[in-house]
């Protein structure tokens, strides 16, 4: 691999994704493993491709991922912020189409804790009169 990349973070909700794009021709591994074995569910994949796709960029660059925490829908989410941010750095003029399609927004939604005298973050237990 040439030693020329554009890096991306990206996050969503615990997962962490980082992203190397290289110029090349469009192949996607991650956590060493092709994409289509990582993530299994089509959405999965299509969330993971959406921002070279809103780009045109699909068949013009490598991507190496390395993503941890979070689950399976998390982790796409991850890839994709990542993915967009180092679309970014690879082309500043890309910022438009990749803000209007939501891309480069982190999602700041999080798991509700648990509040100590409930069952789950809101659910009380049951109320009985007598």
């Amino acid at each position: 691999m040439s030693s020329q990349y554009y890096y991306g973070t990206g996050r969503r909700k615990t997962a962490v994704a980082r992203v190397r794009m290289y110029p090349g021709q469009g192949d996607i591994v991650i956590n060493d493993k092709p994409l289509e074995e990582y993530f299994p569910r089509e959405a999965d994949r299509l969330d993971v491709r959406a921002a070279l796709r809103a780009t045109n960029t699909l068949d013009q660059f490598n991507v190496l991922v390395k993503v941890k925490g979070g689950g399976i829908s998390g982790q796409a989410g991850a890839v994709r912020h990542g993915i967009a941010r180092a679309l970014l750095a690879s082309d500043p003029g890309l910022r438009q189409v990749l803000r209007k399609q939501g891309f480069l927004t982190r999602d700041p939604r999080q798991k509700e804790r648990k509040k100590p005298g409930l069952k789950r973050a809101r659910k009380a237990p049951q109320y009985t009169k007598r």
